[in-house]
């Protein structure tokens, strides 16, 4: 169980770096993109950060208790 949650956690961590670097660089270079996606995005990276923390004290709450 810890194993999935470490993984879980990984990709949850992925997604927001990918999240991030997407609004980014439609901030960066405006336009439609921009106006259409960049508050969204970083909307959506707030929700994926929220997971990946969440994802993180699950990790660490199955460590501490020795569940592997």
């Amino acid at each position: 169980m810890t194993i999935l949650a470490i993984i879980m956690m990984v990709v949850a961590m992925l997604v927001t770096v990918g999240i991030l670097f997407a609004g980014i660089i439609g901030m960066a270079r405006g336009g439609e993109f921009n106006q259409k996606w960049g508050n969204r995005l970083m909307r959506y990276r707030i929700v994926a950060q929220f997971i990946a923390l969440v994802m993180f004290g699950i990790s660490i709450m199955l460590l501490r208790a020795g569940g592997g």
